[in-house]
């Protein structure tokens, strides 16, 4: 199957092209291309490209897909508030929600919708824990202030913030250390004893996910999806941020603890955001659309 697709979100998509397929992912002047990451996916610039289906993510790209191609749209967003109409309300192609909450809370209208939920590449089973310290990533946390709950980061001190714009936050002990390259931000986490997870409003984050993975135990705000991401015993899950600070709190103290709940991280991100299920559902909704 020949896929057409632009690279607009690269955790998605570095999981998305570890299928089978061939993938065209557009580069200059019509999309960025592959970015330097090594994905087995061709760079194609749209001016000779015959793709079986297209994956949409963004409103502009319809305009540019060949016609008479079977496309579906991913959302990766969740709405500003519930009462948001989607702009592809009433379309009569199918759109793809990355998680339930946000099929919940967008209205579609008479548009098909369907889930298919996150899937990881497993990094493996990389935590020590070795620092007495939380972590987390976010991307522009400074910008993105209160919906990514920058605001609650200094309540988990000491905390190390990873991602793109971190560095705007200054020196001390909440501090960027910038654009990692996945292998080393994976590597750099799992040395930090408890993952932080304060989003009060944004999609699942793919980070949160991998540091599942990776065997580190997790204090999350319940909201969006992360209630149905995060298990309790594999860390702490609430709406009572001083809960949370206190469930770190432990989990640093407590190196054989922490390493327990971390166990149970992984074995709930294995069993629900594997990468096997991910590309089979995948797959499955592809070649129905395709027909």
């Amino acid at each position: 199957m020949r896929i057409l697709l632009w690279h607009v979100h690269g955790s998605w998509t570095h999981s998305f092209v570890q299928g089978r397929h061939d993938y065209l992912i557009p580069g200059p002047p019509h999309g960025i291309g592959l970015a330097g990451r090594p994905w087995r996916a061709t760079e194609t610039d749209l001016s000779d490209v015959d793709p079986d289906i297209v994956v949409v993510q963004r409103l502009e790209e319809l305009s540019k897909i060949p016609p008479d191609v079977p496309t579906v749209y991913l959302e990766h967003n969740t709405p500003s508030a519930p009462s948001k109409r989607h702009p592809l309300a009433d379309w009569d192609g199918t759109l793809v929600h990355v998680t339930h909450f946000n099929d919940l809370m967008w209205d579609c209208g008479t548009t098909r919708t369907v889930v298919i939920e996150h899937g990881v590449v497993d990094p493996g089973p990389l935590y020590t824990g070795e620092l007495p310290s939380a972590a987390t990533v976010i991307n522009e946390p400074v910008r993105r202030g209160r919906i990514v709950g920058t605001d609650l980061l200094p309540r988990f001190e000491p905390i190390d913030v990873f991602g793109m714009g971190t560095e705007q936050m200054g020196t001390g002990q909440i501090g960027g250390m910038g654009d990692h390259e996945l292998g080393a931000l994976h590597r750099e986490l799992a040395r930090r004893r408890v993952y932080v997870h304060t989003p009060r409003w944004t999609s699942l984050g793919l980070s949160l996910l991998e540091a599942m993975h990776i065997g580190m135990p997790v204090v999350a705000l319940a909201s969006t999806e992360a209630i149905r991401a995060v298990p309790a015993e594999a860390g702490a899950i609430s709406t009572n941020v001083e809960e949370l600070v206190s469930a770190a709190g432990e989990l640093i103290a407590d190196p054989a603890l922490a390493l327990d709940k971390g166990k149970r991280a992984r074995e709930h991100a294995l069993a629900r955001y594997g990468l096997d299920a991910f590309l089979r559902n995948w797959d499955a909704l592809l070649k129905e659309v395709i027909g």
